[in-house]
Parts: C-alpha cells; sequence; structure tokens
C-alpha cells in the first residue's frame, strides 16, 4: 500500500483560506491547529508557518491583543488582495510587452543596410585587404625604427656615455701602471704581459 502523499504548500494555504471564508470567524493560533488537521488535512506542526505566509503576503489579516494573537480573513478583502495582485502582473506584462516591441524594432532598424549583397560582399575584401596592409606597413616601419631621428639622438648620447667612462677606466690603468713602476720597478711591457694588456691600449677618440 502506496504512502499517501502530502499536501504542496500552495494546497495548504488554500485550505487554510477555506477555514476562514467558510466561518467569517476570528481565530487565535491554538484554535487553528486544531481545526485544520481535523477538517482539511494540514498537519498541526505547519499551521504556524502557513498562517504567516498569508499574513506576508497581506491575505490574512493579524492582530496583537494582550498576550494574543488574533488572525481573520474575509473574502471580500482576499477579492481585492487577487485584484492588485492581478493589475501588477499585468502592468509587469505590459511593460515586459513594451520592451519586447523596442527590441524588435531595434533589432529591424539594425538590420537595414546589413543584407549581403555583392556590393557589401566587395567592400568586406576590400577592407580586409586594407588591413592586411596596414599590418604589413606596421612591420616595416618597425624595420627601420632604428632610423628615427629620436632613436638615432639616443643611441649617439649611449655612445657618449660608454665612451666617456672606457676612457675613465682606461685612465685609472694608466694610474696603476705608472703607481706599480714607481713602486716595485716593474717594467711596463712586464706589467702589460702580466695584466693582458694589449700593446696598442689607449684612450678612445
Amino acid at each position: 500500500m502506496s504512502k499517501k502523499k502530502g499536501l504542496s504548500a500552495e494546497e495548504k494555504r488554500t485550505r487554510m483560506m477555506e477555514i476562514f471564508f467558510e466561518t467569517k470567524d476570528v481565530f487565535q493560533l491554538k484554535d487553528l491547529e486544531k481545526i485544520a488537521p481535523k477538517e482539511k488535512g494540514i498537519t498541526a506542526m505547519s499551521v504556524k508557518e502557513v498562517l504567516q505566509s498569508l499574513v506576508d503576503d497581506g491575505m490574512v489579516d493579524c492582530e496583537r491583543i494582550g498576550t494574543s494573537n488574533y488572525y481573520w480573513a474575509f473574502p471580500s478583502k482576499a477579492l481585492h488582495a487577487r485584484k492588485r495582485k492581478l493589475e501588477v502582473l499585468e502592468s509587469q506584462v505590459s511593460e515586459g510587452s513594451q520592451k519586447q516591441a523596442n527590441l524588435q524594432k531595434s533589432i529591424e532598424k539594425a538590420k537595414i543596410g546589413r543584407h549581403e549583397t555583392e556590393e557589401r560582399t566587395m567592400l568586406a575584401r576590400e577592407l580586409s585587404s586594407l588591413r592586411d596592409q596596414r599590418e604589413k606597413l606596421k612591420a616595416e616601419v618597425e624595420k627601420y625604427k632604428d632610423c628615427d631621428p629620436q632613436v638615432v639622438e639616443e643611441i649617439r648620447q649611449a655612445n657618449k656615455i660608454a665612451k666617456e667612462a672606457a676612457n675613465r677606466w682606461t685612465d685609472n690603468i694608466f694610474a696603476i701602471k705608472s703607481w706599480a713602476k714607481r713602486k716595485f720597478g716593474f717594467e711596463e711591457n712586464k706589467i702589460d704581459k702580466t695584466f693582458g694588456i694589449p700593446e696598442d691600449f689607449d684612450y678612445i677618440d
């Protein structure tokens, strides 16, 4: 024997509203926890949750008097609530339909002049060719970058700095050679041979 399927959340809400509409009475939570399971098959444990969801949606009124909460709902209010909900939904549908229509117009407008024609195909090929040509020219320009006056000037300045540095070290080496000759009496050619200094070692002009 298969287990009986429980009520869905919406079915519980509907049956709870039936209690209010059929009796047109005011209830406390404890009253509904007794009535709902017997008359509508709603478990006592879920009564509070179902009731709160209906209060949150404005379908059931709740008023605290003393230490107790009292709940009631009349068909007229439920009808007005449904009408308001329907109006909101209809407004949303209308707004959505308008947006869809505007988007469709934009799509149709964007399509104008974009039909595949022989002229359009030819222009597209020409554009592609020009782009390829531009890339080739950029590569060609890159090859001759060294001829750029600014690049040449930067190289000239770098060479000048390198030359000055090299001559400073040359000056230092000559000074050390002179000191070694005076201090130890070494011959110049012996110093050059010992330290691998070439015969033509001199300042850079």
